[in-house]
């Protein structure tokens, strides 16, 4: 299944970790963090203020509830910041070869990565 605007909910349903939350209320909370990202990156962009440690923690929650899933519906959700995106998902060794959503499959060598947040992710 293609993962796309419409059927999003459902392949982030079925690879949603059921055992580490308490019902559909922690899920849709755990959904929210797709956005809490976009506007992070949103302020890196416009204001170049990066809450590194912040977008660590969403993303870390984030693949503790998705597994390695995570990293298509991340790259999905945050189409327009994939050189934001892509030097944490390497980080935390999650990085594939492709990156699929819609119709798209994205070699990662493909997207480059923005300077600013690889000098920061160093000094952690």
């Amino acid at each position: 299944m293609d993962l796309n605007e419409r059927n999003f909910m459902i392949i982030a349903a079925k690879h949603y970790d059921a055992n580490a939350s308490s019902g559909a209320e922690e899920f849709y909370d755990d959904l929210k963090r797709f956005q809490y990202l976009k506007r992070l990156f949103k302020r890196y962009a416009d204001e170049n203020d990066l809450k590194i440690r912040l977008i660590l923690n969403h993303l870390i929650v984030l693949y503790n509830c998705f597994g390695p899933y995570a990293t298509n519906l991340l790259f999905f959700k945050l189409s327009e910041y994939h050189e934001y995106l892509k030097p944490f998902v390497i980080m935390l060794n999650y990085m594939p070869d492709y990156i699929e959503y819609e119709t798209y499959r994205i070699p990662s060598s493909s997207i480059k990565m923005d300077d600013g947040i690889i000098k920061e992710l160093r000094n952690i």
